[in-house]
């Protein structure tokens, strides 16, 4: 049995682990429902969680009490030096498997003020799974450059044409004689090309002429100045 007690929260902490609530929103929508999600507080092990998302694995709601493992899982990690969190294996009642981490929240005095738990449902069908990949209407594109200063203009064209066809190859609406369209469309969100050589450098990286770039360019800027 665990021999944590409750600690009681100053205003300034309880604001601390209410922050945490838009934190658990994101990371719900990110991972998917296979992903039970529960904030503690360890002010009130009686009434502990003051957030759960997919609670349906384990059967919590929101004022469900803290339960032993927690405890115990709290337990162990204050006992490990210069560690917030432990990762594990459990089950819920029903005996289903389950992955799980228990994270420290700490106070301004450092001190622990409640849980994050985080519990994937192993036998979340792949299904659900796979369509957390697949392509949405809410795309964005983000590079990591780990040396843009070396980088040539010819390396960043064919890197930006390479992400823009996964993009649309990933995209089921898209039809196959609008794929070249599509990617300069991408590549004219991205600027590319402002830059003097870039239809060049594009029209060759897909294996098509410079006229047929700038011939999907007119039509785009047709259709933004309509």
């Amino acid at each position: 049995m665990s021999e944590v007690t409750p600690v009681p929260l100053s205003p300034r902490n309880k604001q601390i682990l209410l922050s945490y609530i838009p934190v658990l929103d994101g990371l719900a929508e990110y991972l998917g429902s296979g992903y039970e999600i529960v904030l503690h507080s360890l002010e009130d092990f009686d009434h502990s969680a003051i957030k759960v998302i997919h609670g349906e694995h384990t059967g919590r709601t929101e004022g469900a009490p803290i339960t032993d493992l927690a405890l115990d899982m709290l337990e162990r990690i204050q006992r490990q030096r210069h560690t917030n969190h432990i990762c594990y294996f459990t089950t819920n009642g029903k005996g289903d498997p389950l992955k799980s981490t228990t994270i420290i929240i700490r106070g301004v005095e450092g001190e622990p003020i409640g849980l994050l738990c985080i519990n994937f449902y192993l036998n979340t069908p792949l299904s659900d799974c796979i369509s957390l990949l697949s392509a949405n209407n809410d795309q964005r594109s983000e590079h990591f450059e780990q040396n843009p200063i070396k980088e040539s203009l010819e390396d960043r064209v064919n890197r930006l044409v390479a992400h823009a066809r996964t993009l649309v190859d990933n995209d089921p609406h898209v039809l196959p004689s609008l794929r070249n369209r599509e990617i300069i469309a991408i590549l004219n969100d991205e600027g590319i090309f402002q830059i003097k050589e870039s239809v060049a450098l594009v029209a060759q990286a897909l294996s098509i002429s410079k006229g047929t770039v700038y011939l999907h360019l007119r039509t785009l800027r047709e259709q933004d100045a309509r």
